[in-house]
């Protein structure tokens, strides 16, 4: 292949290859679909919650539209119809990656408890192939999006920089839609978890998916429709905006062709690095913990290869960046950063978040001595947990920027979300799992099968906080990129260089505004998955009350009755923190644009601690509350299990709700204040 290739089919090339992932994902599909669904009372329990999830998205798209209708026209007139249909794609495409994703999640899980009655790791195969599915669909369409977008604006209007403005608009799509997607998903879910425990657990002493609890059927709905739903939307989110980023700075601080199609080729090769992880799991007999993070590995490893040589293809020896030459393995080396801190942020929040570490039994431990010491143990826990990442992050920053300025902090960003494909698999992995455990429990299956599916829960778990750390890391990453694409973007426009001191009262205001947005922001999220879950609460009691024969097996519960709850007050209660982003960015531009530039400082650095600290603590609790339930600190039904109970439904909203949400939010805020630059700062502009 001669040097120039890349260089000249470089973005052509990673589109053929997103193909290649929409192929092996449509293969997958085809595997899981073919497999043994059980039983009829398994496929009939898999279809309840089916159409549960079902419903409740084709609600959550409705309710959706007619706001991205309103954002979509709005853009149309403020901005121009090319940045207008980039919005349509980006929201199209991440609505798809999480419903189509979500649709095979609520086949493979009945299909992952029929395998557990033959064979561990047949079960592993089955989830983690329910979970390839989304993870391949995110990067495919994530990469299709952007690419194809982008080659027809700029082959229609031939001009290079109105092509990457435009992708603006895209990237402010698949945010939006992820924002609303997290908010709903996330109350959803958790808002029927904590209904469900807090009286099959605590009041009525019913195991976990205990079909006897009414709010049973809306509990496992809402796994799909947050976990795997709302994280697919999410990544995509982070993966498109992260690749949007990468091909602005480019173009802004290098204004080379090699500039802007290198992230393109480093999101297509990780696709063949995600393929070869993805076989390891099927084909290589390990623990399930060590299958899943030596996938991770190995796809690491790939990518690290096909990096050094795409990078060598496109730049040659050298390149010149801020008018010094400097040596192209230096933007190899940013790329590896990315894909060291993919390893380190699954170690990380592996160790804060597996009962196999000290945290999780810390709390465990806690939990001896009362409900309010596993809070104490489970929020000490939480802070502890932003320590790594954030000095993993800061660490990263500052050797990227010495080795290639704000492209190459970019390079590690788009390196870092290029797995994306693997890593979502293991957090699809989790909803799937859960819900083989419900279905395995509620249709009677032996003791062994819940063995099997409890340890995948309980492993899957681990993982959905891995891939929550890993998305709020990497927001903390892409947003610093976006920040540097905001000032770079401004100075451009208005003709001059625009300082942000710390001296000017408008930046230290808009700090202190961007300081309070995600707790403002999070606030909301928390009351309305506790307000929803306190519904719950009292329609199972009543049902409880109502026909006594449900504890005894004589009466059915109705299942129907919960759902609609939490359906309700989801879509309902996720869109006022959904537009706070939108109210704080237009609201401080008014200020002006050393304000606004504050407020991103400000929402980068408290979201970042608060999304880190919430989802690590969420995962804390879960998994002390099922190392408590295997039997340790006197097993299921003792204090100390009440105590890890109420624990685990505090930590729900903040791991499947608030924290996570946090990661698109960040991503609005910032790439709205770019959006609105010609917009709302006209007068400055020489």
């Amino acid at each position: 292949m001669p040097p120039s290739f890349l260089l000249t089919n470089g973005i052509a090339l990673s589109i053929a290859l997103a193909v290649v992932g929409l192929v092996f994902a449509l293969i997958l599909i085809r595997k899981i679909v073919s497999a043994d669904a059980g039983n009829e009372k398994m496929q009939a329990i898999a279809g309840a919650i089916q159409q549960g999830a079902k419903a409740y998205l084709n609600k959550q798209i409705m309710a959706v539209s007619s706001i991205a209708v309103l954002i979509f026209a709005a853009i149309w007139y403020l901005r121009d119809g090319v940045t207008a249909a980039g919005f349509v794609v980006g929201a199209v495409c991440s609505l798809a990656a999480g419903y189509i994703g979500m649709m095979i999640a609520v086949r493979a899980n009945v299909r992952t408890a029929q395998a557990a009655s033959k064979s561990s790791h047949g079960a592993l195969k089955v989830a983690f192939n329910g979970g390839a599915v989304t993870g391949l669909l995110v990067v495919a369409l994530g990469l299709l999006s952007v690419g194809v977008f982008y080659l027809v604006v700029k082959g229609s209007t031939d001009h290079a920089k109105h092509a990457i403005d435009s992708l603006v608009g895209l990237a402010l799509g698949s945010s939006l839609i992820s924002v609303f997607a997290r908010l709903g998903g996330g109350i959803y879910t958790k808002a029927a978890d904590v209904g469900a425990d807090l009286v099959g657990k605590n009041e009525q002493n019913l195991n976990e998916d205990d079909p006897r609890n009414p709010a049973t059927i809306a509990d496992n709905v809402g796994d799909n429709v947050g976990d795997c739903a709302g994280m697919a939307a999410d990544v995509f989110e982070t993966y498109a905006v992260s690749l949007i980023g990468g091909v602005l700075v480019g173009h802004l601080t290098l204004g080379t062709d090699a500039a802007v199609i290198y992230p393109f080729v480093l999101c297509g090769l990780s696709i063949i690095a995600s393929l070869i992880g993805i076989g390891w799991v099927n084909f290589v007999k390990q623990k399930p913990t060590n299958a899943l993070v030596c996938g991770v590995a190995v796809s690491g490893v790939i990518a690290a290869a096909l990096f050094w040589w795409a990078t060598n293809s496109i730049f040659g020896a050298s390149v010149k960046i801020g008018g010094v030459d400097i040596a192209s393995s230096s933007l190899f080396y940013c790329a590896a950063v990315g894909l060291l801190m993919t390893l380190l942020v699954v170690w990380i929040t592996n160790y804060y978040t597996s009962t196999h570490h000290k945290p999780v039994r810390l709390i465990a431990k806690a939990s001896e001595t009362g409900h309010a010491t596993n809070i104490i143990a489970g929020i000490s826990i939480g802070h502890h947990a932003t320590l790594l990442p954030v000095l993993a992050i800061a660490a990263s920053i500052w050797g990227c920027y010495d080795l290639a300025g704000l492209y190459g902090i970019a390079i590690a960003v788009v390196s870092m979300l290029s797995l994306s494909g693997i890593i979502i698999s293991l957090d699809a992995f989790g909803p799937i799992t859960d819900n083989a455990g419900g279905i395995a429990v509620m249709s009677g299956l032996p003791e062994e099968v819940r063995q099997i599916t409890d340890e995948l829960d309980a492993v899957g778990n681990t993982m959905k906080a891995v891939t929550k750390g890993y998305a709020i890391a990497s927001a903390g990453l892409a947003a610093m990129v976006l920040f540097g694409s905001y000032v770079e973007d401004l100075q451009a426009f208005v003709g001059h260089k625009v300082a942000f001191d710390l001296m000017n009262h408008k930046v230290v205001i808009g700090m202190f505004i961007g300081g309070l947005l995600p707790f403002i922001f999070t606030a909301y999220c928390m009351s309305a998955v506790g307000s929803a879950a306190g519904a719950v609460v009292l329609e199972v009691r009543r049902q409880i009350a109502a026909k006594p024969g449900i504890l005894n097996g004589t009466d059915i519960p109705d299942y129907a009755q919960c759902v609609g709850i939490v359906t309700s007050a989801a879509l309902k209660q996720m869109i006022l923190p959904a537009l706070l982003p939108l109210i704080f960015v237009i609201g401080m531009a008014y200020v002006g644009m050393e304000a606004l530039g504050g407020v991103l400082i400000g929402t980068i650095v408290t979201g970042l601690f608060v999304g880190i600290a919430m989802t690590s603590a969420g995962g804390a609790w879960d998994n002390a509350k099922k190392y408590i339930e295997e039997g340790n600190h006197g097993g299921k039904g003792s204090f100390a299990h009440q105590a890890a109970v109420t624990g685990d439904t505090v930590g729900d909203p903040y791991k499947d709700t608030a924290g996570p949400a946090v990661n698109p939010m960040i991503k609005v805020v910032n790439i709205l204040a770019i959006l609105i630059i010609p917009i709302m700062f006209k007068a400055a502009a020489k």
